[in-house]
This record gives structure tokens, C-alpha cells and sequence, in this order.
């Protein structure tokens, strides 16, 4: 497996995605791999990185670059931790454990999903590493208040509450898919599009072997854990709203509580008010609503906004380590890793997720030491132009 995941053959990201889909039957992949309605969000949550241009210092010799940083109180040797990602174990068998145990021998953060296929307290058998918890409120306050306790007692040191999920975003790849029969129970629909599954017969037999249809264990219900086709509908008795958020930090108590799906700088002074530690700008990785601009766009309204009184975090787009340099440069603490990491668990299980790792973490050292820069600390605006149009109102004076 580690020479199968090894350059010339992966060098980087776009190779893990490519040995994903060859891998994965299409409708796993494209739950990975797609977005909301047209998924221009999606695209240009990528295609935004390119409007930033490095500005590196010449005639600086190379030195060892410092990575570390401390996020949510929990120091890391990178600046990048992993991304909720919900049903990771249809990528791979035990694909949260597996994606922890490689986040925790790179010495940096894991976040579980509420919506994987594993419970926190499996994945903190699995690993002893920094856990983040993802919080849904699906199934009401009493089940979410439940869920938190479980995340608390397995060692989870932050909360990162979701709140861009007032519905499920219309994913179109896995409508056409038929994600839902093929995970729900046995109907026609199923056997349809079942050849899917029997094509990649690998893949099938790990997935059959790990327990076949999907649960949500993080999830109880009265009648056991929530099933795959339960979901659409309860995400939408589960929106978050700042009065809900404000209860969820009073339940948490000690340590940080995170927003996470904020995308103006408006919605993060509310998130500060309601009680939040950090923010993450996020629009879901373009899976709900399609339209809104890329998140790198976003950041330095967030961080003026914020203004140093939260962690600013960053997800979506990122594929390549200069991608990192150029979120931290515009204000971002540190970012969340979601696709890049998916598809290497798609492609290889822990080895491939461990491979991503590498990846980034080789571009990121990289990049820094062509800019001249040694330390994530040190990186500014002074290292990126961008855009005018980026800077308006007090935006501006992340140039000053």
C-alpha cells in the first residue's frame, strides 16, 4: 500500500483523488468528491486561491521552518488540522479511526463528525491524539445533549458547532446516484443501483465486512442510532440558531466552542456574542448553498471583523500547502483539511490519509522557504498581494 501511495505515482493531492475515484464505486466517490446544484461554490472555493499572489523575499538562505502553532488550545506541529467529515467509514473500514490515528502520529487534531459512522468513544479507543467534536442537534436538545456528554467523557477538547445546515443542500451528483436507496433498506431502487457496489468488489467486501449499511452511533435515538435516510429530514428540525448556540456553550462549559459555517463578517460578531471562542469561515465545502464566494474570499472581512477577539479558522478548497501559506497570510489561525484528506482515505486507508499528510505538510515547507519566511508565526500580509476589490472598508488595514 505504501508503494502504491508513494511519488512518481502520488505527489500530490490530485493523484489521492484520482486513486479514490478509481477505487471507490461512483456513488461514494461522489459524495466525497461533489457540491451543491452547479457547484460553483465548490469550484471556486478552489479557483479563488489563484487571486492571491505571493510576494516572497529574495537572497534568504534556507533554515529549518517552524510549523507549530497552538488552536483551540491544543498545540500542533502543523498548521492544518483534520476537517469533519461525515461517513468516512464508507471510504475505508473504520475510515474515522483510521484518519484519527494518522492526524495523531502527525501531532495534529482529528475532528469527528456527529454524522460519521463511528462513535467518539471507538475513535478515541483508536487514538489518544487531539479530538475535536462536530455538534448537529439532530434528534432535539435532549439526544444532542447526550452527544455532547459522550464527546466530553471520550476526551474531546473543542465543540465546533455547525450552522449552515438550516436544510440539506440539494447535492445533485448523489440524487442521480441514488445515495439514499443504496444505503436505506432493501427496495428496488437498491438493486438498480446496486451494480455500483458489485463493480468495485474490494471496496464491497471491506464494506460488508465492516458492517454494511450505514449507522450514525453518535446519534441515539430512542430506537437505537439514526439511519442514513433519517437525516435529510432531521437536519432540518435542527437548525442552529445564536439562542441555540448560546445553550450549547452553557452545556459544554470549560474549553472552547467553535462556529463553524460562518461566512460574513456580520455572522461572526454574532458568533462572538453568542458565546464563541473561534469561528470558522466555511460554506461546506460548496455542499449547501451554491452561489456564495469562495471562503479564501471571505477571510479578511472575518478576521477584520473578529478583530482578535476569536480564532479565525478556514475550510474549503485547500489542495496544495501554498494554499495554507495564503490563508494564514490573510489572518487565518490555522485551517481545516476536509476533500484532501477524504480522498486519501478513499485511496488508501490510513496510509493514504498519512500520504496527504506528508503532502501538504512537504508544499508548506516549501513554499515558506521560497518566500524567505521561517516560521507560520511570521507570515502576513506582507507575503500576498490581493485583489482591490478584497479591500474594502476596514478590510484595508490588514495592508497597513
Amino acid at each position: 500500500m505504501l508503494a502504491r501511495l508513494a511519488p512518481p505515482r502520488v505527489v500530490n493531492i490530485a493523484d489521492l483523488r484520482r486513486l479514490a475515484r478509481g477505487r471507490l464505486p461512483r456513488v461514494v466517490f461522489d459524495y466525497i468528491d461533489g457540491g451543491a446544484e452547479d457547484e460553483v461554490t465548490m469550484r471556486e472555493n478552489e479557483r479563488v486561491y489563484d487571486d492571491v499572489v505571493l510576494r516572497p523575499r529574495g537572497a534568504v538562505r534556507p533554515v529549518d521552518v517552524d510549523l507549530t502553532t497552538t488552536v483551540l488550545g491544543t498545540p500542533l506541529a502543523l498548521p492544518f488540522a483534520l476537517a469533519p467529515v461525515g461517513s468516512t467509514r464508507l471510504f475505508w473500514p473504520h475510515g474515522e479511526e483510521l484518519a484519527a490515528k494518522a492526524a495523531h502520529a502527525a501531532s495534529t487534531a482529528y475532528s469527528l463528525s456527529t454524522l460519521s459512522g463511528t462513535s467518539v468513544d471507538d475513535v478515541r479507543a483508536a487514538s489518544s491524539g487531539p479530538l475535536w467534536y462536530q455538534l448537529y442537534l439532530m434528534g432535539g436538545h435532549d439526544v444532542a445533549l447526550k452527544s455532547i456528554a459522550r464527546a466530553r467523557a471520550a476526551g474531546a477538547s473543542a465543540l465546533m458547532v455547525t450552522t449552515d445546515t438550516a436544510v440539506a443542500g440539494m447535492r445533485e451528483r448523489d440524487l442521480r446516484n441514488g445515495i439514499k436507496a443504496l444505503l436505506g433498506p432493501m427496495s428496488i431502487g437498491k438493486i438498480r443501483h446496486g451494480v455500483q457496489f458489485l463493480m468495485k468488489p474490494a471496496w464491497f467486501l471491506g464494506f460488508l465486512m465492516d458492517g454494511g449499511l450505514m449507522k450514525f452511533p453518535n446519534v441515539v435515538l430512542e430506537d437505537g442510532p439514526m439511519g442514513y435516510v433519517d437525516v435529510g429530514p432531521a437536519l432540518e428540525n435542527a437548525a442552529v440558531t445564536w439562542d441555540d448556540f448560546r445553550w450549547i456553550r452553557e452545556v459544554w462549559g470549560p474549553g472552547p466552542i467553535v462556529a463553524k459555517g460562518v461566512h460574513t463578517g456580520e455572522d461572526a460578531l454574532r458568533a462572538i456574542d453568542a458565546g464563541a471562542d473561534a469561528v470558522v469561515v466555511s460554506n461546506h465545502g460548496g455542499r449547501q448553498l451554491d452561489g456564495v464566494a469562495g471562503t479564501l474570499r471571505m477571510l479578511p472581512e472575518v478576521v477584520a471583523a473578529v478583530d482578535g477577539r476569536a480564532e479565525v479558522l478556514l475550510d474549503g478548497g485547500i489542495r496544495r500547502g501554498s494554499d495554507v501559506v495564503k490563508a494564514l497570510c490573510l489572518g487565518a489561525k490555522a485551517v481545516l483539511i476536509g476533500r484532501a484528506y477524504a480522498y486519501g482515505v478513499g485511496a488508501g486507508g490510513e496510509a493514504g490519509v498519512t500520504r496527504a499528510i506528508e503532502i501538504l505538510r512537504a508544499e508548506i515547507v516549501r513554499t515558506m522557504k521560497l518566500l524567505g519566511c521561517a516560521s507560520t508565526s511570521e507570515l502576513g500580509p506582507e507575503f500576498v498581494d490581493v485583489p482591490d476589490s478584497w479591500l474594502k472598508g476596514d478590510v484595508a488595514r490588514l495592508r497597513s
